[in-house]
């Protein structure tokens, strides 16, 4: 494509010297705490976004100041694995430079909301010395690699967090921009820079990679671009299936975009993994939409060009065959709380954090108690894909002392929580997202009581279901792999979306458009009556749904696709 045809974002990266832009007499300029539209766009690219706080907009304005400018920083940590040593750093930047304690996110990372543009670069360095990265976990290229939680339950798992870390690091953009700005690096002139994987106008749109060890579905493999399927028979790692096309996305009012589901292609042992991986993103380098951004994602790549096409490329540039895809099952894509032994002996507890809002209010003091117990862990801590923390490889003489703390600090909610309360997520939304349309965040804590009201009045307390919420259709939350969720249109206005399965393998559809909370309820009590009364054995809220034709036949369901290609 000539520079001549470029749409103007993909002139900003052309033209970007391999995203330098002018981010950085930007962050020199003293007269507002803004960056431009421009640098904003290759910002993504470093870990970062500019925002400004929504809920004071408007007095602002009124007062002819300009926006409250901010930035969020996100850090690139492969399967969401964190020492004490980093816990503790990450938990001072959080008090030293962002606005409110640490946030989980649904990538299984690290936000810092909050940092004004002066504390950047220190952030930045901060997040540097404790030796993590924040580069490439946004913008369009391969972004956070998500694995399965608790790996070290089995010698096999750490292979598969290995795999996480190699993918990682294979698609880390090579571009010395990011330690010239943030690190002071020395800068390079006369030398020709090449991105080789990515190219000088990198990916059309953003590209995730997830690593899913059945039975447990907790990455929601099938979300991915790329979903691997581990597959571990007799203990050891005989290799991956494939799936590819997986995305959340979509924008109100136009059919042209959509959630779907990933498209298993086949199977491919582990020494064949980055070849793959990368024959991928290269294919969807080379063809994806550079035109139409709404259309960029591969799942329209793959729906444009046709998945047999696809995978025809695919093993046409790699020079491997895709063999049959391998037998497996998912049986939930939640998260275990509490504690669980591995086979070597080490404990792991599980932790709910509602919304990944790690910070000290109303009481609970989550922030403190996490800080309290990195100073005295000799393990890992390990986030998860729905916003949870594991605190992982504990010895068994060390379990009490943390137990104390989890209790002292207000940590121990989930032994009492509802079912549905453990199994919701919500992305952030309001006040700092700049696409969101409604409250999510912010609401959930407004919102599960009263669904849990509703539920125990069905004697369906326990009941674990599947919510999401999310501010706007753009699926942060992975809202559309929800067996209920929220996803805004206006404040105080939802999509009511049900029917995906409890598996993670089966989308939900649109139930009732741009409703109030009222009618939420409404529609919401009548179903769990129904469900409650006329449920079989065993049956999940999502497929009761389905089998009792309360909501429309979902358009894409996985698994009848899957079992006529699994040998």
């Amino acid at each position: 494509m000539s520079n001549t045809t470029l749409t103007h974002l993909e002139q900003i990266k052309a033209n970007s010297r391999h995203l330098r832009g002018t981010i950085e007499e930007g962050l020199n300029d003293p007269v507002t705490g803004a960056i431009s539209d421009d640098d904003n766009k290759l910002l993504k690219f470093h870990g970062s976004y500019q925002q400004d706080d929504r809920d004071i907009r408007d007095e602002r304005r009124k007062q002819k100041l300009e926006p409250a400018y901010s930035f969020m920083i996100r850090a690139r940590l492969p399967g969401g694995v964190v020492t004490p040593d980093q816990w503790l750093v990450f938990d001072d930047i959080a008090s030293t430079y962002a606005g409110r304690g640490l946030r989980i996110t649904t990538r299984q990372t690290f936000q810092w909301h909050g940092v004004i543009k002066r504390d950047l670069k220190p952030t930045m360095q901060a997040i540097n010395k404790a030796m993590a990265t924040t580069i490439a976990a946004c913008g369009d290229v391969n972004r956070q690699v998500v694995s399965s939680v608790n790996p070290l339950l089995s010698s096999q798992h750490q292979l598969v967090q290995d795999w996480a870390q190699k993918l990682s690091d294979h698609f880390i953009p090579r571009t010395r921009a990011y330690h010239e700005i943030w690190l002071d690096g020395e800068k390079i002139t006369d030398e020709p820079e090449v991105e080789p994987i990515y190219g000088d106008l990198y990916l059309p749109r953003k590209f995730k990679i997830g690593i899913a060890i059945p039975p447990t579905n907790d990455i929601d493999v099938f979300a991915q671009d790329l979903g691997l399927i581990a597959i571990i028979e007799n203990d050891v790692l005989l290799g991956f299936n494939v799936a590819i096309g997986g995305g959340m996305g979509a924008t109100h009012g136009d059919d042209t975009t959509y959630p779907r589901l990933g498209s298993l292609i086949g199977f491919v042992e582990p020494e064949q993994l980055i070849a793959i991986a990368e024959g991928v993103v290269t294919l969807q380098r080379d063809h994806g939409n550079r035109q139409e951004r709404q259309h960029a994602r591969l799942k329209y790549t793959i729906d444009n060009h046709g998945l047999d096409w696809f995978k025809d490329q695919l093993e046409a540039r790699t020079g491997i065959t895709l063999l049959p895809v391998r037998s497996y099952q998912f049986d939930q894509n939640g998260d275990r709380y509490g504690w669980e032994q591995g086979e070597d002996g080490q404990w792991h507890l599980g932790l709910y954090i509602e919304s990944g809002r790690l910070w000290d209010e109303g009481g609970l003091q989550l922030q403190t108690g996490i800080r309290e117990i990195a100073r005295i862990h000799k393990g890992e801590f390990r986030m998860t894909c729905n916003q949870n923390l594991v605190i992982s490889n504990v010895k068994a003489k060390d379990r009490n002392k943390i137990d104390k703390l989890v209790v002292q600090y207000g940590l121990d909610g989930y032994k009492q929580q509802s079912g549905i309360r453990r199994h919701s997520i919500a992305c952030v939304a309001l006040p700092t997202c700049g696409l969101a349309m409604a409250e999510s965040e912010r609401y959930l804590p407004e919102l599960l009581p009263k669904l849990e009201a509703l539920l125990d009045q069905h004697g369906l307390a326990n009941e674990p279901i599947v919510l999401r919420l999310s501010g706007c259709p753009n699926g942060c939350s992975r809202p559309y792999l929800g067996e209920i969720a929220l996803v805004g249109r206006a404040p105080g206005r939802y999509d009511l979306r049900l029917g995906a399965n409890y598996t993670g393998e089966r989308l939900n559809v649109t139930y009732r458009q741009n409703i109030d909370e009222a009618e939420i309820l409404n529609t919401l009590d009548s179903l769990f009556g129904a469900y409650a009364l006329e449920r079989q054995h065993n049956e999940k809220f999502g497929d009761f749904l389905v089998r009792s034709k309360a909501i429309p036949a979902p358009t894409q369901k996985l698994i009848p696709i899957v079992l006529a290609a699994v040998v």
